[in-house]
């Protein structure tokens, strides 16, 4: 099953949040999601740990006024500026959030806690000084859209030569699966995002998700180390692409506010 990136769930309604499109509530319900409870550690004035809603009304204080998100991957510093200790955290995390207009940049530590069977996600935030520079290999909006479309013909294309059952009725199930959690109130985007934006998502989450199912191994007949090396190999590119167009829709907020000032 597809997730959101935690980072990216933030960002984007964090960016609402900053336009006054959604109350303070509305933003932390949707950030936290599932998890049982967000905390942020190293704001500037605090001394411990706290709450998502103080946390995001300081930050903005501070002079943050739009939010960014980083999918960094090994080779790959996808939406991050620096500095080296920034990107290193971000690196392990395989996910950030860089803030526009200050200096400050978010990385989540999630931690499974309790029983077997009853275990309770929990996630701290580490803001962090970042540097304020144009993020790593971020793509426009519609240079993702021409991207996504040759990358879900690749997509297909692989799955069909290595007999990987992922373009058929198991991805539109998982897909259609995907759209009902974001019509339950799950949604990736949130309100203020161009119409753009919510289409490359739904494409890049297309591609990951044929992505996703080549990896998996229930597919009828088992998979020998060689096939899967090969099958990695091809749709690495492929789901680079997806990364990229997911930073891309997350990031626009920020890039189509910048266009608009005069």
């Amino acid at each position: 099953m597809l997730s959101d990136p935690r980072s990216g769930r933030l960002a984007a309604w964090g960016n609402s949040l900053l336009a006054g499109l959604v109350s303070p509530d509305e933003a932390v319900v949707a950030i936290v999601g599932d998890d049982a409870v967000h905390r942020m550690t190293g704001l500037p004035g605090e001394t411990g740990p706290v709450g998502l809603t103080l946390a995001l009304g300081r930050l903005r204080s501070l002079g943050v006024t739009g939010w960014r998100v980083a999918l960094p991957a090994p080779g790959h510093p996808l939406g991050l500026s620096g500095p080296p200790e920034f990107n290193a955290r971000a690196l392990e995390a395989e996910e950030a959030v860089v803030g526009f207009g200050a200096g400050f940049g978010l990385v989540p530590e999630v931690t499974a806690v309790g029983p077997a069977g009853d275990l309770h996600v929990e996630v701290v935030w580490h803001c962090l000084p970042v540097r304020e520079a144009t993020p790593a290999d971020v793509p426009s909006l519609g240079e993702a859209e021409r991207e996504l479309a040759e990358a879900l013909r690749e997509a297909t294309l692989v799955l069909t030569r290595m007999d990987v059952a992922g373009s058929g009725p198991a991805a539109d199930a998982a897909l259609d699966a995907y759209r009902a959690r974001a019509h339950a109130g799950r949604e990736p985007l949130a309100p203020g995002y161009p119409g753009r934006a919510v289409r490359v998502m739904e494409l890049a989450n297309r591609v990951r998700l044929l992505v996703s199912l080549a990896y998996g191994s229930g597919h009828g007949a088992a998979v020998s180390a060689s096939e899967m090396a090969a099958r990695a190999a091809a749709l690495r590119p492929v789901e680079r692409v997806a990364r990229r167009a997911q930073v891309a829709a997350f990031n626009s907020y920020v890039e189509e506010r910048e266009r608009g000032r005069p």
